[in-house]
């Protein structure tokens, strides 16, 4: 169980920040939801506490655990498949868990791609949704801006060329 304050990620939309903890009526049923706010976007979010565990929610890295990932984006481009369609699917089930390393993974090899040979507007889409879920973990672990973060992850990859 979370408390108000903890710094936590919800996998399909990104960090956040336990404001509240409430008990509302939804559909006719009363329960406690956490409610968190999104530092990029600056949206809120209410997440069921009876869910928390089928959801993913979990904490945001620590400082210490952000270096890897530049690491991830610093590192070479992992073969994905030639088919935009399975390589689509591929990237969004890897998106779907959480896993801050795994969508590193997947915001270095979708830009790579970008740079070198572009993408379909579906996979832009996605490529623009995984950054932000990074970008939002990235600013809570380290007690950063969305600008200084996007600049930093803007960075590696003009490096790159």
């Amino acid at each position: 169980m979370f408390d108000v304050g903890d710094k936590v990620v919800y996998p399909r939309h990104g960090a956040g920040t336990i404001v509240a903890i409430e008990e509302r009526e939804v559909l006719g049923e009363k329960k406690k939801y956490y409610i968190m706010q999104l530092p990029v976007g600056n949206m809120r979010v209410m997440i069921p506490l009876d869910r928390e565990k089928e959801i993913g929610l979990r904490s945001v890295i620590s400082i210490v655990e952000t270096e890897k990932v530049l690491r991830i984006l610093r590192g070479e481009g992992t073969s994905m498949a030639k088919n935009w369609n399975r390589r689509y699917r591929a990237n969004m089930e890897k998106i779907k868990t959480g896993d801050i390393y795994v969508i590193s993974e997947v915001v270095r090899n979708l830009t790579l791609r970008d740079l070198e040979k572009g993408l379909s507007t579906g996979e832009k889409k996605m490529l623009n949704n995984a950054r932000q879920i990074l970008i939002s973990e990235l600013v809570l672990a380290q007690d950063s801006s969305e600008e200084e973060v996007t600049s930093t992850i803007d960075e590696i990859f003009t490096e790159e060329i």
